[in-house]
């Protein structure tokens, strides 16, 4: 005789339904934690730039030595495979780049501090002249419409030799001495190129296989971006100085030297470095030889722009390194306010290994995501397979 089933076997099980008040529940505890993680995750970085701000003495020579160290980690590298000893190839080019450094700054230098007083000056000079004519026909703005704003530039300008000097000593201030901060410098990146191969290995070993991993594929990506990154921009900047600065020697506007060394320098802060070289040339252009000249500096400026934007950019410069607009400006904006100069030299490449950090982030989450949506998307009984077997992807198509 069969058992027949309980009662309480045969009543059906009630599903419970979730009520307002559950589900609200459940997105406060959600937010919750992800409001305590941001608040984590801003104490942390209130902390890190506390101590950054306390060991700027350290930080700003090493951030300005690895910038040095991409640039002659090329040669060097060159040397030590025809088998140059490491140490010797690091000297040679530390050496080779102090002796063209220090010709430069001895060549540029005081042609530059000699002129800037007479550049500002022609500079506020073509302000006026630019002011006078928004008076007159056909636009006829008022006196007081731009008074304030002419006169703040003027007063900038005037004063454009101490502040260029207060800024471009206000981020090395903090070490003590500009040459304490060079010497430094020097001798980090001398160490950086020398021993930079074992550098890897030795992160590796110390942070474990799994994190080694992670931190070896970021490092070099970093590096790849930031020694790219400056390459590219002095070859950028050195193309726009040549081109602007043979347009003024063309024409015949004075103190196109000067301009062409801004210029130069100013490609080393893109978007506010250009414009600001641009525009103290169309102004030189102006007062020397007029409004015809000044158009014409005006075009060469903007043709050369425009070929450094859409030919020299996109073709020297991979698209992992490219940087909208806006966070190029932010990064500058956001640089050269807390650090001077410095800053603003420093802020593009930052901004730039923050990307590749960032991107690198979302890869790895990405590809989590793909290994747990994997086994649910791929039927293990399916018969058909397209590919024969033993053969598997190539080892980069997972990454």
């Amino acid at each position: 005789m069969s058992e027949t089933p309980s009662t309480a076997d045969q009543k059906p099980k009630r599903r419970r339904f979730r009520d307002r008040g559950d589900v609200i529940g459940a997105g406060g505890m959600w937010l919750a934690k992800w409001s305590l993680c941001l608040v984590a995750i801003a104490a942390g970085a209130w902390v890190t730039w506390t101590m950054l701000g306390k060991l700027w003495v350290v930080v700003l020579p090493v951030l300005m030595a690895v910038v040095v160290a991409t640039v002659l980690w090329p040669p060097t590298r060159a040397m030590t495979s025809r088998g140059i000893p490491p140490a010797a190839a690091a000297g040679i080019t530390i050496a080779g780049f102090f002796a063209v450094l220090t010709g430069v700054i001895a060549l540029i230098v005081p042609s530059v501090v000699d002129q800037a007083p007479e550049l500002a000056n022609k500079a506020t000079e073509g302000l006026h002249q630019v002011q006078d004519w928004v008076q007159g026909p056909p636009i006829n703005l008022r006196d007081d419409q731009i008074d304030s704003a002419v006169n703040a530039i003027t007063s900038k300008l005037q004063s454009s030799a101490q502040s260029i000097a207060t800024g471009v000593f206000s981020g090395v201030s903090a070490a003590g001495s500009m040459l304490i901060t060079v010497f430094l410098v020097i001798v980090l990146a001398f160490f950086f190129i020398k021993d930079g191969p074992r550098f890897l290995p030795w992160l590796h070993s110390v942070s474990g296989g799994r994190a080694g991993r992670h931190f070896e594929a970021v490092s070099i990506r970093v590096w790849d971006t930031l020694g790219g990154f400056i390459r590219t921009q002095a070859l950028v900047s050195f193309v726009d100085a040549f081109f602007i600065g043979l347009g003024l020697v063309i024409l015949g506007v004075p103190l196109a030297p000067v301009l062409a060394v801004l210029t130069f320098l100013g490609g080393f802060i893109p978007i506010v470095g250009a414009f600001v070289a641009g525009a103290l040339a169309v102004l030189v252009a102006l007062v020397a030889k007029g409004w015809t000249t000044a158009l014409i500096i005006l075009i060469i400026v903007l043709a050369v722009q425009q070929l450094e934007g859409n030919v020299l950019q996109p073709v020297l410069q991979s698209r992992s390194m490219n940087l909208h607009a806006v966070i190029v400006l932010l990064a500058v904006t956001g640089g050269s306010s807390l650090f001077g100069i410095v800053g603003a030299f420093l802020a593009v490449p930052v901004a730039a290994c923050v990307a590749v950090v960032i991107r690198y982030v979302g890869e790895q989450v990405d590809r989590k995501l793909d290994e747990q949506e994997a086994p649910e998307s791929v039927d293990a009984t399916a018969v058909d397979v397209t590919e024969p077997p033993g053969e598997t992807p190539p080892a980069d198509a997972a990454g």
